[in-house]
């Protein structure tokens, strides 16, 4: 599901493959044509609908526009945002259709020569609104109808399409917003079971250094949601690539995100989180209880967050081990 929100590598993609392109909550099916004539959509549909039915993760961030079609919707009757055309030059070039000021023979030749290849009359005085509205309904619903098509039989391959058509209310929680999953420092510090110190068991450490050490577990959940600007020095010490500081929206996890993914597999929240201080050489978890293990060796803030990083930044290749 982590590939599925955020693309992944693939050798026969140049630049790897993306399946949902466009900002977050505005996310629409790539145009590939390759990706639709390989059937990844329909394997997409099936992981969302497998994924919901087994309580994992789900896909967040999608065009409202798009759920209202892939729910049978009429395409005529959605609601398109502008940020829902993915192509940054094809939005460019439809937005030059808003307001009233003339336009320029350049900008008429950009516009008619969209319009013509999608089969709609060049710009004129009476038609600017209208054209606006065609270009805009076709270039985030009409290029990706079959890509929807595909979505909805995955879908109804996992059995969940009668619950979604009885219940319409389902939809938010299959495909919620992605602002409404972020997490914040004390959304996690209140779901962490934090470990105790019982008399009756052989403790790997002792009380002071797992006292020690969740402080600085603590210290850094706290700092990481604030640490946009520090989260690019990271991923060049990382060799990741950089995030602007300055960049509001992102498809890339925040570090705090990465670090609840290192923790349970997915950036979003379980019901509780579980930690152990341990004897170990560098931070560990397991995914699949939730549970995230800590050296207990640490003496120094900033050598455990520098471990923690690197930790953090090797969920990538595998099971966050270093």
């Amino acid at each position: 599901m982590s590939k599925l929100q955020y693309g992944f590598d693939a050798c026969f993609v140049p630049g790897g493959a993306h399946l949902f392109d466009g900002e977050t909550d505005h996310l629409i099916p790539s145009t590939s044509h390759f990706l639709l004539e390989s059937d990844f959509f329909v394997v997409a549909g099936r992981m969302i609908g497998h994924s919901f039915l087994h309580g994992g993760p789900c896909l967040s961030g999608l065009s409202p526009a798009i759920l209202h079609v892939l729910f049978d919707g009429s395409p005529e009757e959605a609601t398109i945002d502008i940020k829902d055309c993915a192509d940054l030059d094809i939005r460019e070039t439809i937005k030059l259709l808003e307001g009233t000021t003339d336009l320029s023979p350049e900008e008429k030749h950009t516009i008619n020569e969209l319009a013509l290849s999608w089969d709609l009359p060049p710009v004129i005085s009476g038609n600017r609104r209208w054209l606006f509205d065609k270009l805009l309904l076709h270039a985030v619903l009409g290029r990706t109808s079959r890509q929807v098509k595909h979505l909805r039989r995955g879908l109804k391959e996992t059995q969940i399409w009668p619950l979604l058509t009885e219940r319409k209310d389902i939809i938010p929680l299959l495909f919620p917003r992605a602002s409404q999953i972020q997490c914040t420092s004390q959304m996690v510090l209140d779901k962490i079971k934090w470990p105790t110190q019982d008399e009756d068991e052989d403790k790997e450490v002792s009380l002071e250094d797992a006292c020690r050490i969740t402080g600085f577990l603590r210290t850094f959940i706290e700092n990481a949601w604030f640490a946009n600007e520090r989260r690019t020095q990271d991923a060049l010490i990382f060799e990741k690539s950089p995030v602007p500081s300055d960049s509001k929206e992102t498809s890339s996890p925040s570090l705090l995100e990465k670090f609840v993914q290192f923790w349970v597999g997915w950036n979003v929240l379980p019901t509780h989180l579980d930690v152990e201080v341990v004897e170990s050489s560098f931070p560990r978890s397991s995914t699949c209880f939730y549970l995230l293990k800590l050296p207990g060796h640490y003496k120094e803030y900033s050598v455990f967050e520098r471990d923690l990083l690197a930790a953090i930044w090797s969920v990538d290749t595998g099971f966050g081990m270093v």
